[in-house]
């Protein structure tokens, strides 16, 4: 009881970061290793109760009237597409490109939300049209969602931002519903696997809605001044986390020397 409890309150925290700018499986992902999960499984039990935490988020922007998903349905199809052909596919691609220039992208994303002087609430123009981004970003972040997973919020929200002119907050709004979508996608798959533990994802599931309203309630309370340096934030501490990994060229270094 004394383990559900505590993966429980980390769901809670990590429902709250992710409905805002994402990286919630920070925190969940090593609580799940800390309490003796196998790395599948621990990762196939994350995507259950993350989709939780990304489903009550989306319900909440919805009902907040942030996102019209009368009109905005495609780019949930076009996530999900993309993430269930990524899951397909997991076992063909190599993972080691993306395991060594993740934490590079991430910390470009936090570069740009820190120096563009352009982020805001209010939308501003679009750079390309709302059709070929839905048919090729969304599905393109949400292979990548599929095949690996870390990030793909921040990718989602920096594809909204500075190519279809969405202010911070529809930005991040949309993004839960692409996040929601490609969730969904890898869970089906993952389920076939029979390595979630239900009951423990379950659980942690409730966390992750509980902590996602309180997220999704304090962005549209606070808007960007509370988005933006949670996000930059966010991604500076995945690049971190990411890149003193052993398995990433920079952690071997660090820990050939000693340093970690």
């Amino acid at each position: 009881m004394d383990l559900i409890l505590g993966l429980f309150a980390v769901a809670v925290a990590a429902g709250f970061i992710d409905s805002i700018a994402g990286g919630g499986g920070l925190l969940t992902v090593p609580a799940l290793a800390l309490a003796g999960f196998d790395p599948l499984t621990a990762v196939a039990t994350n995507k259950l109760q993350g989709s939780f935490g990304s489903g009550s988020a989306t319900l909440a922007f919805a009902r907040a009237g942030r996102i019209d998903l009368k009109t905005m349905w495609p780019i949930a199809v076009a996530a999900m597409s993309g993430a269930l052909i990524g899951a397909f596919t997991l076992t063909y691609i190599p993972r080691d490109a993306a395991t060594i220039a993740l934490p590079f992208l991430l910390a470009a994303v936090a570069l740009y939300f820190l120096v563009s002087p352009r982020i805001s609430d209010l939308d501003v123009h679009q750079r390309i049209p709302r059709p070929w981004f839905i048919a090729t970003i969304v599905p393109l972040v949400g292979f990548y969602d599929g095949v690996f997973g870390p990030g793909a919020g921040s990718f989602y929200t920096i594809g909204f931002v500075s190519l279809l002119g969405f202010g911070l907050l529809k930005a991040t709004a949309h993004t839960k519903l692409a996040n929601f979508a490609s969730n969904i996608a890898g869970l089906l798959v993952l389920a076939l696997s029979g390595h979630i533990v239900w009951g423990v994802g379950i659980a942690m599931g409730v966390g992750q809605f509980v902590g996602a309203r309180i997220g999704v309630w304090m962005t549209i309370r606070h808007g960007t001044r509370l988005v933006r340096p949670l996000l930059i934030t966010v991604c500076c501490v995945l690049a971190v986390r990411l890149s003193i990994a052993p398995t990433h060229p920079i952690g071997a270094w660090l820990l050939a020397h000693g340093m970690i």
